[in-house]
């Protein structure tokens, strides 16, 4: 029988939600694995909406569950109704929504607050010893929460130009977490706390680079499940 793994959203497009890339990758990888996968997203209004054609904002308002329901293809579910006990593992994967729906990283750094449906989804399958899969710019999402974590956004400087959001690795840091430098193609896993971090779009690559990599975090997820 297939893990049960599920995977939360932040709303649809790379600037003011998910990140569509990242999120097909994870559910691709997931179905390869052979796990049964459920989708969630909280119920709330976007911090912002940003015209993706443009890149500025737009001047109206939407909804994190009912734009995360275009990538789920409808069947998803508000995160309120998660039970941990339901599921083996849990995966976010990343996009600018990421820090600003489902905490303020985008606003407030490391000072951020996380929100509350987020954070309690994280503490209980953290509580359950079950794993946690982040990518791209979620892992301060584990930053945040748990205190002494270790997980990875790439590198901590732009090597290369290729890490433009290196810094990021130093607010970790300053959280009290380990960062743990790592290429695209690569995942690290806290075998402590079954976190699994890969770095995918924080490092401009190819896109097939970033598929691989959220595939090896996928997989030790679905190892450590």
């Amino acid at each position: 029988m297939g893990k049960r793994v599920a995977l939360v959203l932040a709303g649809c497009g790379v600037f003011d939600g998910s990140e569509i890339h990242e999120a097909s990758a994870a559910l691709v990888h997931l179905s390869r694995g052979g796990a049964e996968v459920k989708i969630f997203a909280p119920n709330i209004e976007q911090r912002d909406v940003v015209n993706h054609l443009k890149g500025s904002p737009a001047e109206e308002k939407r909804n994190v569950l009912v734009e995360s329901a275009r990538l789920a293809r409808g069947n998803i579910q508000d995160l309120a109704e998660l039970k941990a006990s339901e599921f083996d593992a849990v995966i976010f994967p990343g996009g600018f929504g990421v820090a600003k729906n489902l905490c303020s990283w985008a606003v407030d750094g490391k000072n951020c607050t996380v929100n509350e449906h987020v954070n309690s989804t994280l503490q209980a399958f953290h509580s359950a010893k079950k794993p946690i899969g982040l990518c791209c710019i979620s892992p301060v999402l584990a930053a945040k929460v748990f205190p002494g974590c270790e997980v990875t956004v790439g590198q901590d400087k732009n090597v290369d130009g290729r890490f433009p959001d290196a810094e990021t690795a130093s607010a970790i840091t300053e959280l009290g977490c380990k960062h743990i430098c790592k290429n695209v193609n690569e995942s690290h896993v806290d075998t402590a706390n079954k976190i699994v971090t890969t770095c995918a779009f924080m490092c401009k690559a190819p896109l097939h680079e970033i598929f691989d990599g959220i595939g090896t975090m996928v997989q030790e997820v679905l190892k450590l499940a």
